[in-house]
């Protein structure tokens, strides 16, 4: 099993910039692809960006590229995502989540088999 436990949320202008961190313990997740996830009032979870086991591939859907940026140590079983240029869009539960699939990312949230409990992004305008 792997806990996952977010950290970082909180309450930001638009234009400024949140760096989530995803501390992971009862397994080391260095063979594990990793996703962050959102999920607002009213809409379905969905990806935000996403990084293979050693970091050799991201993804990121339009909405946020060139925005945000994943990144893990996998030394300190930590993922990261750095958040800059906020909009008050972006105001979601942010979700980490973790997908033992180890090659190929998966941008839908029923293929992830761990996840956390979610931190709160809310951006003022």
């Amino acid at each position: 099993q792997v806990q996952l436990v977010e950290s970082g949320g909180g309450l930001v202008q638009a234009g400024g910039s949140l760096r989530l961190s995803c501390a992971a313990s009862g397994r080391t997740i260095s063979r594990y692809i990793m996703g962050w996830f959102r999920q607002a009032p009213g809409k379905e979870r969905e990806i935000v960006a996403a990084i293979t086991w050693n970091g050799g591939s991201t993804y990121y859907p339009d909405s946020v590229k060139c925005r945000f940026t994943i990144s893990r140590d996998n030394t300190k079983n930590t993922v990261y995502l750095q958040m800059n240029n906020l909009k008050p869009e972006d105001r979601a539960v942010y979700y980490c989540a973790a997908d033992d699939g180890r090659v190929i990312i998966k941008t839908v949230p029923h293929e992830y088999d761990y996840w956390g409990q979610g931190t709160q992004v809310t951006v003022s305008s």
